[in-house]
């Protein structure tokens, strides 16, 4: 009679699940692209797309090595650049004008004979690169970037082992889908029944994963040691100054205000903009002309040229389009430039921007004055007391002054100094309205999909009805659209002109892992399109009612196959495109064509190398990090495919910033917060886990409950640790010098003038401190940098 009951209540409960589970899928799917949606494939499509991608993958890896034998210059661009073109701030005039600083060392050298010469040679020395090499090529914030990289490939293979090892056979001895070999559900949480205690075992895993996360990277920090003798923390850069102050006068001021006070050096910043502009044109040129006469001189015979753009392609004379003598022709235009350039130089000094670096005897006297300037700083709101005045604090408007510690030579872009105050905000604020307003609708690559189809751009893609095709042509366009969006979001940071290198990275950073995060992971996960829809999702009226239905978007079985596609294809077909550099190689064939004559197709080659981006590879990264994390425990088969991504992705980036990008000079602040930024990855995971709970088995369960605990103190804790950093104006490191710096643009240096360059930090500091000379480094610790600081002990 028990028998009799049981097995029709049964039977009625899986109908009831099945039915419920076919509604959501409808419900989910309806909102996703029509038939290119991963449904009712073996197991969700994951082995045709691996099989597509890394052909793919293999094929773009070929056409790297022909492109790179056929055009090996623009192979090694990094090899080939002209160390003018980074060397802003630093470079003192040199007897040898054409250095390149690639090329200076011995193993540089060998690196052309004998590392990679062969076809595919390259792929070796990818292994063979070592660290040390790396840093003195490519400066410490590689090499931190490279050990960032090395941490998260750790922490993902523990993570692999566990969530494949544990979490997927869990999952798998469930049986609320259907019991099937090839049905990708039956590997996912969404196969287990409600009240199960296994559910236990998830969320102790996940709660693990933000632990294993933050102790990956407080090893990662405790191994970002910054040399002692790297910068001096003497120099202090200083905004607001009056326009028609003296460096004198600056000197007096910190003299009589602070006893015992000595001013090595003040420097006043001008707008320099044209004049580099001007200086680097007259370099070319003279490269130019010193290219045909040399020419002439071999060949006994002058060489005829057309001055136009695209120049070298014309075959025929036609009017407007007459040769010239090619000597000839860069003397006059080397005269006229070298004239403009003589007559900016000299108006340069009645361009004041009302800024100026002071550099002073030691480090203390540096501490007191910040301290008496940044009393009490939090988030750009002042709280201070008045500094310390002198006979000429009046004139120098020592009240408006913001005093910081002064960035390194290298890290300033001089030319954007002139863009300051209320013009830049109003910049900034019509830059990031137009892109919010852009961003709004077009958030995710899925409404741009969906546009395409209203046009029937992929009716004869769905009319194939081949899973190859249709499960290889979204994944696909998923990767592209998300690799293509995030540029308008690089670009702006770019227009915001940012005063440093490093602010420029940070907020290229933050912006664009913010709006891959809604882009790839949040709004996809949830059936949504754009902010457009989520913003009325979350907020129409009856949202309390439909929210059980929405909220399961996230736990459908096929939703994390849709993820392991997209991590497939940023796995082998984002890295392969990162190794080809397709958008830098158009560039580059665009100036190669617009060259002028072979001089000029010379100095083409010698200047289209660029800096390796930071912020815009941190956020990438972090990104495809954080879906692999927030699916980990949900669907735990996507761990190995992010752990293959994230092994691609640092071969690839040591190849490209050993042979392809420029080295270039940041602060600590871009990586302390990409270590901060990651732990929004097992947060999400918390989140994740916490909504299936409280859909599966209600709010008030302990699972949910717990959950809701654990998810609550850490978000507590992250925001106080991230929100103490911003209380006090502190540092977490000291430097001392290694050699000094001029703290003004290379072209309005003379010979023998020298500064000193600090990094963008904070600090405070006792008034006792001004005669010791001493500082402990306690002294110095933020909340913002506690996570380096608490680690790294020189």
């Amino acid at each position: 009679l028990r028998n009799f009951f049981i097995g029709p209540i049964l039977w009625c409960w899986h109908l009831f699940i099945s039915i419920w589970l076919q509604e959501i899928r409808d419900y989910c799917y309806s909102a996703r692209i029509r038939s290119t949606v991963l449904q009712g494939l073996p197991f969700g499509g994951v082995p045709t797309v691996l099989a597509l991608d890394f052909m793919c993958f293999l094929v773009l890896l070929f056409v790297f090595s022909i492109l790179r034998k056929v055009a090996w210059d623009y192979g090694r661009l990094a090899l080939v650049t002209d160390a003018d073109r980074y060397t802003v701030a630093s470079a003192m005039h040199s007897e040898t004008p054409d250095r390149y600083e690639r090329l200076t060392s011995v193993s540089s050298s060998v690196d052309f004979d004998q590392r990679d010469n062969g076809f595919c040679s390259w792929l070796t020395a990818i292994f063979r690169i070592k660290d040390e090499e790396i840093r003195e090529k490519c400066g410490e914030d590689a090499v931190h970037y490279l050990s960032f990289q090395r941490h998260i490939i750790g922490l993902l293979v523990v993570v692999g082992v566990l969530s494949v090892g544990i979490v997927l056979p869990v999952n798998f001895s469930g049986d609320l889908l259907e019991n099937n070999a090839y049905s990708f559900g039956r590997t996912t949480i969404a196969n287990l029944k409600s009240g199960t205690n296994l559910l236990w075992l998830h969320t102790s895993f996940a709660f693990m994963y933000l632990l294993l996360t933050v102790y990956s990277m407080r090893r990662h920090t405790s191994k970002m040691h910054y040399k002692e003798d790297d910068l001096v923390k003497r120099t202090l850069f200083i905004n607001g100054i009056s326009k028609y102050a003296e460096e004198s006068q600056i000197k007096q001021h910190f003299e009589q205000a602070y006893e015992n006070c000595t001013v090595l050096e003040a420097r006043i910043c001008y707008n320099v903009a044209k004049l580099m502009s001007l200086n680097a044109e007259r370099k070319k040129t003279e490269r130019s002309k010193k290219f045909f006469t040399d020419l002439m001189a071999k060949e006994h015979m002058p060489t005829m040229i057309n001055p136009k753009p695209c120049g070298h392609l014309c075959c025929c004379a036609i009017t407007g389009c007459e040769e010239e003598e090619a000597v000839s022709y860069y003397t006059k235009r080397e005269s006229k430039l070298k004239e403009e350039y003589r007559k900016e130089k000299e108006k340069v000094n009645t361009k004041p921007l009302g800024m100026a670096f002071v550099t002073f005897q030691n480090e203390a006297m540096t501490a007191i004055i910040l301290k008496d300037f940044n009393a009490c700083q939090v988030q750009g709101c002042h709280c201070r007391q008045e500094p310390r005045s002198s006979t000429s604090s009046e004139s120098l408007h020592v009240y408006n002054w913001s005093v910081s510690y002064a960035p390194d030579p290298q890290n300033v872009r001089w030319e954007h100094l002139s863009l300051g105050g209320i013009s830049w905000w109003i910049r900034c604020f019509i830059i990031n309205c137009i892109l919010f307003l852009l961003l709004f609708f077009l958030t995710t690559p899925a409404i741009i999909i969906s546009t395409m189809d209203k046009f029937n751009v992929t009716k004869p893609v769905e009319y194939l009805n081949n899973p190859i095709v249709t499960q290889f042509f979204p994944t696909l366009l998923l990767w592209a659209f998300s690799a293509l969006l995030p540029t308008i979001v690089y670009y702006s940071a770019f227009f915001e002109a940012h005063w440093t290198r490093s602010g420029e990275n940070r907020t290229t950073m933050h912006k664009c892992y913010t709006f891959l995060i809604f882009m790839v992971l949040l709004l996809p996960s949830l059936g949504l399109s754009s902010l457009d829809v989520f913003f009325r999702w979350l907020f129409d009226r009856k949202f309390l009612a439909d929210a059980t239905v929405r909220f399961e978007c996230v736990f459908l079985p096929d939703n994390g196959a849709f993820f392991v596609n997209y991590v497939i294809a940023s796995a082998f077909i984002g890295n392969a495109m990162d190794l080809l550099r397709i958008p830098g190689l158009l560039m580059y064939m665009i100036r190669l064509l617009m060259a002028r004559s072979a001089a000029d197709r010379r100095n083409v080659k010698r200047h289209q190398a660029y800096e390796f981006q930071f912020g815009a590879a941190y956020a990438w990264m972090m990104n495809v990090f954080t879906v692999v994390m927030a699916y980990s425990i949900t669907c735990p088969i996507i761990v190995p495919f992010g752990l293959m991504y994230m092994l691609l992705k640092h071969l690839v980036d040591r190849y490209n910033m050993y042979y392809a990008y420029l080295p270039s000079k940041l602060d600590k602040k871009i990586h302390s917060s990409a270590v901060t930024q990651v732990v929004a990855a097992p947060i999400l995971c918390l989140f994740w886990l916490l909504f299936f709970s409280t859909v599966r088995t209600g709010f008030v369960t302990p699972t949910s409950m717990f959950t809701l605990v654990v998810l609550i103190v850490t978000i507590v804790v992250c925001l106080s640790h991230v929100c103490f950093g911003h209380f006090k104006y502190l540092s977490a490191h000291n430097y001392k010098h290694i050699r000094m710096f001029a703290l003004t643009p290379y072209v309005l240096q003379e010979e023998g003038g020298v500064g000193v360059a600090e990094e963008d930090r904070s600090s405070s500091q006792d008034e006792e401190l001004m005669n010791g000379g001493n500082i402990n480094e306690a002294d110095f610790l933020s909340g913002e940098d506690s996570l380096i600081a608490n680690e790294v002990r020189q």
